[in-house]
């Protein structure tokens, strides 16, 4: 009898099912456990419930019980009293969690498996984008290009990453877990930390202080960074010399680091000050420091060769007589006395800066290191040594690693960006220069007569603070701020401190505006710049005017002066977040390409060269979606090596608390540059732009029509939405608006997003396209095989249909109709059939120029995997209707409060890139 055919996608899932089964059931027995079977069987209940809902709504043939489930579960949910429904909602939240962690795991294993199978080398990996990049060229030129790349992740304190540090901490021993070898011990030390996991509360008691943002990021280096850099580098420098048949491996400049905004980012949030910045750098020092302690402490127990074995070279044993440590036992031990000699100073450095005392002791005391480079310096020295006399193999391992930390994190561990608002710099500045007798009415001047007074005033070293004079609590935190940045630099190495975002710059002078500040710290010095200045642009409007912003700075004296001190090269942020908030999806995509086109022009035609930093947030709402995918379709030229972007909200903990998981996507990253950057594809041809000219303003016209132009809207928004109770969780040390007004402009653009995410409704992910699309046909303006071809054949749509299918996958507008029913019925009837009328001519254009039939068809893997949480996140959503109905009636006790932060936090979980 022949054997059955196995379908081998189904076959590699299996894997997947057998874990998320055994998690689940894990789960399910805690629960009985601990609140008994009835309540275990009552959330099975309502499970069952939500999926005959969601049938219902997609099968004609069962449209007719739609009402009478609905009925069914309204009644089932509305009759929970608060303290069961906090039950129900834990558990779909873990369900939903574990689940994450089961995918997360079996994409490691995947991963594993390719690797050791020698299967063709996947997109996204160093040894695909080598491939690609290296054919045709020497190893000069690539080697070459490492020397000039920079490639940064920007961590941010963007409030939507709601997870507690407890669950994360226990969430990764889950992830260990699953991926080791089945047994019985496995699986009982996996039921003992799922129970951990259901007896941790999941919320905070009190709104998050910038302090414990530190400390949350600060975990993501110790758990992840700083074990899975070195090796990231050391699999890329093998990759190079295998590419390359070189003799050995080469040791790349440090192109990849990792930088952080907290403790640095003001924008919007007064909490942030000079004591959070100086806390920030403190902290990363601390931790730094005290893992270079133990990694030499371990290191010097693994290099005790005996000079009387093998001729020693002069330079190791010269240092060796200088390192203090003079044990008859150790004479013959030169490298085991060197690096208790660098014990020596490490612990000093340690002590100087942080106050921290090492533990063991040092041997002897020794002076503390002045900067990083010297302790680069005597472990290249140890390398050296050990080449010289036939011992290099030794070199290997946590030599190599210890030296690759020190060259990426120095004594700062991370670079922290400042940032703050351009309104923020004109009122400080104003103030500054009325209080010296410059200039009594700044504000009221216009853009020229400003600029030409900052050039004045900025051409010579007078600084405008006088301490003889009283200053707003405005201007003492600003000039604060940029002291202790001065400050850390001194301490901790120039890169602790080097870059200064400003955001919502509109002018020349919001550029210059900064130097005054930064003058004052001594970070701006006989017209050299100490940090990079970088705009942010943020709007539609300010997206289409940045190229002639940047060409007035260039050509402003004092400011190019700046730039060239800096190494003729100009860093500029672009907002995904803000743009999207103001023009919608496919407006804001456009205006973004354009924006990388009209900077590039004008740096190339001044001399500059641009590095872009992409201020992506976690959803397609704010820029989000697969990296390697953005990266590849920026536009031809604008990568060139250099990359940053920030990294927000819930997707941190997604893409770094596992550390292998971690190393993943900082190797997409990296690798996508390097492909970008060699493979430019040909440029957009007129006819492509002018299409998208004409798209995004329809577009943009559909989207503003909605949001802005239909009366009554931000009510609805705020009614059929839990915008409100969002903005009262414990997610962030920031406010959820940065003036106290109801309007669209002044509500920050994550929790806009977050918002409407969590009544799976998605708007800014895709609003305005399918309007566009049907109105440029029904003009006559172009056909849709022209679309198709360009989806076919240009990465920029293709990227934008991709980011539009995923989230119009996870749309549920059965879900979003509910949601709409808290709204005034009659705010509801003028909104909510455009929205749905709006989704569906979306998914008909989508699938028209795509040729599928279905969303996400080219990715059976995420439209699985969205399929299999689907029964965990609809019944989180009904039962937060259900709360939310009973809080805005009046039921507004702590345990209702709690059900409903309780239930944001699940359905971001499950949603993973939700904020």
């Amino acid at each position: 009898m022949d054997a059955p055919v196995t379908d081998p996608a189904e076959e590699k899932e299996e894997q997947l099912r057998e874990d998320r089964r055994l998690l689940g059931r894990l789960l399910g027995d805690v629960i009985a456990q601990q609140l008994g079977e009835a309540t275990r069987d009552g959330i099975e209940n309502i499970r069952q419930t939500a999926v005959r809902f969601r049938r219902s709504l997609s099968d004609p043939a069962l449209a007719a019980e739609t009402a009478a489930v609905k009925a069914e579960l309204e009644s089932r949910l509305d009759a929970l009293p608060i303290e069961e429904t906090l039950h129900v909602v834990r558990a779909f939240s873990y369900f939903s969690q574990l689940l994450n962690i089961a995918e997360d795991t079996h994409q490691n294993r995947r991963r594993g498996a390719h690797a050791e199978s020698r299967s063709p080398r996947r997109p996204g990996s160093f040894g695909y984008a080598l491939e690609r990049a290296a054919a045709g060229r020497s190893s000069k030129e690539i080697l070459a290009f490492f020397a000039r790349a920079r490639v940064s992740p920007v961590l941010t304190a963007h409030p939507t990453e709601v997870q507690r540090q407890s669950i994360l901490d226990c969430e990764r021993e889950i992830a260990r877990l699953i991926a080791g070898p089945v047994s019985p011990a496995r699986d009982r030390a996996l039921h003992a930390e799922v129970l951990r996991l259901w007896l941790t509360a999941m919320l905070r008691l009190s709104k998050l202080a910038v302090t414990d943002e530190i400390t949350n990021a600060l975990a993501y280096f110790r758990l992840t960074f700083l074990s899975e850099i070195p090796r990231l580098y050391a699999d890329l420098e093998e990759a190079l010399r295998l590419r390359f048949a070189l003799p050995r491996r080469p040791w790349l400049p440090p192109f990849l680091t990792v930088g952080t905004w907290v403790g640095g980012d003001r924008d919007g949030n007064p909490n942030v000050g000079p004591q959070a910045l100086e806390t920030a750098t403190g902290e990363q020092a601390r931790l730094v420091l005290a893992h270079y302690l133990e990694e030499v402490n371990l290191l010097g127990r693994e290099l005790g060769l005996s000079s009387r074995l093998m001729a020693t070279p002069r330079e190791v044993l010269e240092m060796a007589e200088k390192s203090g440590e003079d044990f008859a036992h150790r004479r013959d031990e030169p490298y085991r006395r060197i690096v208790s000699g660098i014990y020596g100073r490490l612990a000093a450095t340690a002590k100087a800066l942080t106050g921290l005392e090492a533990v063991p002791a040092p041997i002897a005391v020794r002076p503390a290191y002045a900067a990083a480079a010297e302790l680069a310096a005597d472990l290249d020295l140890i390398e050296r040594g050990l080449e010289q006399q036939g011992a290099g193999l030794l070199a290997e391992g946590r030599l190599r690693s210890l030296r690759r930390k020190v060259s990426v994190f120095g004594f700062h561990l991370a670079p922290i960006d400042l940032r703050q608002s351009s309104d923020e710099h004109l009122a400080t500045v104003a103030e500054l220069l009325a209080s010296a007798g410059v200039e009594p009415g700044y504000e009221k001047l216009g853009e020229a007569e400003r600029t030409a007074l900052l050039a004045r005033e900025l051409s010579g070293p007078r600084p405008l603070r006088s301490p003889h004079l009283a200053y707003s609590p405005r201007v003492e935190s600003e000039l604060g701020i940029v002291a202790a940045a001065a400050r850390a630099k001194a301490r901790l190495g120039a890169e602790s401190v080097s870059k200064y975002v400003i955001s919502h710059c509109e002018s020349v002078s919001d550029l210059l505006e900064v130097g005054v500040l930064l003058r004052e710290a001594g970070l701006l010095r006989s017209g050299a710049l100490e940090v990079d200045v970088i705009p942010l642009f943020e709007s539609i409007a300010d997206l289409e005017r940045c190229g002639a912003i940047m060409d007035g700075a260039f050509s402003q004296g004092v400011y190019r002066g700046w730039v060239r001190s800096r190494g003729d090269e100009q860093e500029v942020m672009l907002g995904y977040s803000d743009s999207n908030k103001d023009g919608g999806y496919l407006s804001s995509s456009w205006a973004l390409y354009k924006a990388t086109g009209d900077l590039m022009r004008v740096c190339a035609r001044c001399g500059v060269r641009l590095r872009l930093f992409h201020g992506r947030g976690g959803s397609v709402g704010r820029g989000g979606g697969p990296s390697y995918e953005a990266i590849l379709s920026q536009p031809p030229g604008s990568v060139a090596g250099a990359l940053r972007l920030t990294e927000q909200g819930e997707v941190i903990a997604s893409k770094y608390a596992d550390p292998e998981n971690g190393r993943h996507n900082l190797e997409i990253l990296a690798a996508a540059t390097l492909e970008a950057s060699w493979l430019g594809e040909s440029r957009s041809d007129g006819r492509r732009a002018a299409i998208m000219e004409e798209l995004s303003a329809l577009a943009l016209a559909a989207y503003r029509g909605l949001v802005r132009d239909t009366p009554g809207f931000m009510d609805y928004f705020r009614a059929a939405t839990p915008f409100s109770e969002i903005a009262g969780l414990n997610i962030g040390s920031r406010p959820a608006s940065r003036k106290a007004t109801q309007g669209l402009d002044d509500l920050r653009a994550i929790p806009w997003v977050f918002s409407w995410s969590q009544c799976r409704v998605m708007l800014p992910g895709w609003y305005g396209f399918g309007a566009a699309v049907s109105r440029w046909l029904e003009g006559k303006r172009g056909t849709l095989d022209e679309l198709s071809e360009m989806y076919r054949g240009w990465p920029f749509f293709r990227a934008a249909l991709s980011n539009l299918d995923m989230v119009l996958a996870k749309t549920d507008l059965g879900i979003g109709a509910r949601y709409a029913e808290l709204a005034d019925p009659e705010l509801r009837a003028a909104v909510f059939p455009r929205i749905e009328a709006e989704w569906k001519r979306t998914r008909e254009r989508l699938f028209a120029i795509t040729g599928a039939s279905e969303f996400l068809a080219d990715n059976p893997t995420l439209a699985r995997s969205i399929r299999n949480r689907f029964a965990y996140l609809d019944p989180l959503n009904h039962i937060q209707l259900a709360l939310l109905r009973r809080y805005r009636a009046g039921e507004s006790d702590e345990r209702t409060v709690r059900a409903i932060h309780l239930s944001i936090n699940g359905i971001a979980s499950a949603l993973r890139n939700s904020g």
